[in-house]
């Protein structure tokens, strides 16, 4: 699928500005609107939206528990289902939970933005903005890293299954104590790639001059300076108006 040919910091500012709102804000109204328009941009910006969906898919069940135990603590409003006199949801610690799912599903799709965007244009837009370069690649870093820890992950899921082990079937409590043993073979093999490819970017010379050039110089166009002057406008308007 094409990508949208929108300046990066154009897409980080995008970014702000709706999960910033999405952070401001606790009505459920508000926060249906905000979903409603990450989704229209992301669209727009030519996401892959069948993969987003895959992603909230997988958090569901965390998003679902968290939202239940929010629901739980939260007092007030009617009560919904009690157990032997003691108040276990009511409908405003219900609201206040699918508000908490709705701002958690507006972050992760408007992040997703960003993927429409090279590592390489997103640092490069970074540095433009005056980041020192050494946290700009440490940025890109991090978001490259994070499909290896993933795939590190599928592949302990998938030898555990292969010796028998059914994930699907075990209880709860079994089921955390696997993960637990998962994350110390995770955690060792993330760092080993780290120090490799920290021993790489040392034999490139990284660092070695204290000024960098690049060939990649990013060029603000119409679109994007109308996009950002729209973003700052509605970002106001829902400040000033609700």
């Amino acid at each position: 699928m094409k990508k949208n040919n929108l300046d990066p910091r154009t897409k980080l500012g995008i970014v702000l500005v709706i999960s910033t709102l999405a952070i401001l804000y606790n009505d459920f109204l508000i926060l249906s609107l905000l979903l409603l328009i990450a989704v229209i941009i992301a669209i727009w910006m030519k996401s892959d939206l069948i993969h987003i969906l895959k992603r909230i898919k997988k958090l569901i069940i965390l998003m679902l528990a968290i939202a239940f135990v929010q629901s739980i603590a939260t007092r007030g409003g009617n009560t919904l289902l009690s157990l032997g006199g003691l108040t276990l949801i009511t409908d405003y610690g219900l609201i206040k939970a699918l508000e908490f799912t709705l701002r958690i599903s507006i972050i992760i799709i408007s992040s997703v933005i960003l993927t429409t965007s090279n590592s390489r244009e997103l640092v490069q837009g970074l540095v433009q903005m005056k980041v020192p370069y050494e946290i700009a690649f440490m940025v890109s870093i991090a978001i490259r890293f994070l499909p290896i820890l993933r795939d590190e992950m599928v592949d302990k899921v998938i030898a555990l299954q292969l010796r028998g082990v059914d994930l699907k079937n075990i209880k709860l409590k079994e089921k955390l104590k696997v993960y637990k043993y998962l994350l110390l073979p995770i955690t060792t093999n993330s760092i080993l790639k780290a120090k490799e490819l920290a021993t790489a970017m040392e034999m490139r010379g990284f660092r070695a001059y204290p000024k960098r050039t690049s060939f990649l110089v990013l060029k603000m166009k119409h679109i994007d300076y109308i996009v950002i002057t729209m973003s700052l406008i509605s970002f106001l308007g829902f400040i000033i108006i609700l």
